[in-house]
């Protein structure tokens, strides 16, 4: 059996708020650390039929790129849901909202 790994590491200041955050994984193509201003991390906790989630941001991310980040994640969502389920309602309802939520942006950039 092969194992993939992920690795992420946080560099955190004085009083624990990301400064710096930066992955790695055995399936990337490149061999260098990756930096990222953001994750977002959710589990399946099987037990309790709920989700974990770990959401770190650096000082750095700009809140409109926090926004668009949170907007792609439900995209990605969407996209998911369709090909594990074939729910296509769920993922157009999905999509639907990030295209207002787009749009919102759009016309409130700050």
């Amino acid at each position: 059996m092969k194992n993939s790994e992920i690795k992420f590491t946080i560099q955190l200041d004085d009083e624990r708020v990301p400064e710096k955050i930066t992955w790695d994984a055995t399936e990337k193509s490149s061999n260098e650390l990756s930096e990222t201003k953001a994750i977002n991390i959710s589990l399946w906790d099987h037990r309790n039929k709920n989700t974990l989630r770990i959401d770190l941001w650096t000082k750095e991310m700009p809140v409109f790129e926090m926004k668009r980040f949170y907007i792609d994640s439900l995209g990605g969502l969407a996209q998911n849901i369709l090909q594990a389920t074939g729910d296509e309602f769920m993922a157009t309802e999905m999509n639907n909202l990030c295209e207002k939520l787009v749009e919102y942006l759009e016309r409130n950039p700050d």
